[in-house]
């Protein structure tokens, strides 16, 4: 059901530092993040958290590592999260079929955890509660960002909600309105896009096998999902499922009844989180490695989807845009420290800089995922099998992607180190 129009915080201003278009999960976490720099903050965004057609907030799961986690307590809502949040205890990834498996115990690593599973809905009301309690930051919902005009001396955008049309002044504009963003086709920066020709279908699962904290990741004949436990509650032992199949196979499985559709994935996954007793609702999305061409333009900054939207196989995009919107804070923190305009080519070309490892590593190692584990070659097949085997003895390669959630970079920002902004 849709709101009121959200118009908190000094809504009569209309020029500030910093200009957040998109408040979903990234956007909203930079929001937060940046509450107490000093800068004053606008956030537009174009539908209610709590409505049913807000794409960032819906029944889909994340996976959160580690330094995700870090982040959040930074941010003063990991203790809400942490109720309805779902522990990674081990990760065991199979390839159906076939002789290969790995297996990564957190205890083993000295964790608590390998990470955490959280529903978006949840990720998204407490963002915005939060960000609604913080005065610091002005919010613009629903609104729409209809025109954006980008300057050296600074950026103007037409908005329009309830009220009508009006025209902000920024310093910075924060593009967080993801893979079809508006903010990156005026900056005039491209994307490469490359189809994985597979479609995702996303759902939760209910199994008669009590919750152990094992994520599986499991590679099919029908392609590759991921099955991942959710917070137990009395309504039984839930999983939030992944499956990435071919665009004409998930036509097929879509259309499906739920008994038929359970026992299509009872053959391709097998008895491992025990029996198929319930499904929840089914949606899909089509899969594809979206990368824009650079992150930022004259006066405006590319975070999240805007940037970079990956395959779900690794559970990697949330984390990596979270980074991104982590050091995105700090570089602005340092910023305003050092009496630089924010908005500044020198502050931008800061932040590009120093995310740049990080970002083309994880693009990078998700892909390579992908594509491996799509290639059913025998002679591939084999190789990757023996290259699980391997890996599921290694202790030092255990070790290296236990630390895949503190980036590929060699500056993690602080917030994922668990420090405070300065």
């Amino acid at each position: 059901m849709e709101q009121a129009s959200d118009m908190s915080h000094s809504t009569a201003q209309a020029t500030f530092d910093i200009a957040i278009v998109g408040g979903g999960l990234v956007g909203a976490s930079l929001a937060l993040a940046l509450a107490g720099t000093g800068l004053s903050l606008v956030v537009i965004e174009a539908q209610s958290p709590e409505s049913e057609s807000q794409p960032s907030f819906d029944d889909r799961t994340t996976a959160l590592g580690n330094g995700s986690r870090r982040v959040f307590e930074a941010l003063g809502i990991w203790s809400k999260l942490a109720e309805e949040a779902a522990p990674i205890r081990r990760i065991h990834v199979s390839d159906a079929g076939r002789f290969g498996f790995a297996r990564v115990e957190a205890q083993q690593l000295q964790l608590d955890a390998l990470g955490y599973v959280l529903s978006n809905r949840v990720l998204g009301r407490e963002l915005w509660a939060a960000l609604r309690a913080t005065p610091a930051v002005t919010l613009r919902m629903p609104a729409q960002v209809r025109q954006v005009q980008l300057a050296a001396a600074g950026a103007t955008l037409e908005v329009q909600d309830a009220d009508g049309v009006s025209m902000l002044q920024a310093r910075l504009v924060v593009a967080a309105d993801g893979a079809q963003s508006l903010v990156r086709r005026v900056a005039g920066i491209g994307a490469q896009r490359d189809d994985y020709a597979q479609t995702a279908i996303v759902t939760t699962l209910r199994t008669d096998q009590p919750l152990d904290g094992t994520a599986h990741e499991r590679f099919t004949t029908q392609g590759p999902m991921a099955l991942l436990p959710l917070r137990s509650t009395q309504q039984g032992n839930w999983h939030g499922l992944v499956w990435a199949a071919a665009p004409d196979e998930a036509v097929k499985l879509l259309a499906l009844d739920d008994a038929q559709f359970m026992q299509q994935w009872q053959q391709a996954f097998g008895w491992r989180a025990g029996a198929a007793l319930q499904l929840g609702r089914r949606a899909s999305y089509p899969l594809s490695l979206q990368q824009a061409d650079a992150t930022v333009a004259t006066r405006a900054v590319l975070l999240g989807n805007a940037s970079q939207a990956l395959h779900p196989v690794a559970g990697q995009g949330f984390n990596l845009g979270l980074r991104d919107a982590a050091e995105l804070a700090e570089v602005l923190a340092d910023a305003v420290a050092e009496g630089l305009d924010p908005g500044s080519a020198q502050v931008l070309a800061r932040f590009e800089a120093q995310r740049g490892a990080d970002r083309q590593g994880v693009v990078r190692f998700t892909d390579a995922l992908v594509r491996v584990f799509s290639d059913t070659r025998p002679g591939v097949a084999a190789l990757r099998d023996l290259g699980l085997l391997a890996f599921d003895l290694l202790p030092a390669a255990k070790q290296a992607l236990s630390r895949v959630s503190l980036g590929f970079g060699t500056q993690t920002p602080r917030l994922t180190r668990g420090q405070a902004l300065r």
